[in-house]
């Protein structure tokens, strides 16, 4: 069926990227993007990011705030002293 449509310039930005991602044309980016949304596939994936084991720390947690503090303080210390 051809039928024209106006579309906004946030939709076209997006049907651009979609083509782009895809290697798909227009006519198809659009088909796409409605059968998605018509059929409620448009919510976004599940993402999962994956873990590591790193091992034991090798410093003490339970004075992890007042390590982190030490350490901007020491690196303002330095910034100002470069400054000089």
């Amino acid at each position: 069926m051809r039928t024209t449509l106006t579309i906004d310039v946030d939709v076209r930005l997006l049907l651009e990227r979609r083509m782009r991602e895809r290697g798909i044309n227009f006519e198809d980016a659009v088909n796409g993007a409605l059968r998605d949304g018509l059929l409620g596939n448009a919510g976004p994936k599940e993402f999962s990011t994956p873990t590591f084991d790193l091992g034991e720390p090798l410093v003490p947690l339970q004075k992890a705030s007042r390590l982190s503090g030490e350490l901007e303080d020491e690196e303002l210390l330095r910034r100002m002293a470069v400054r000089r």
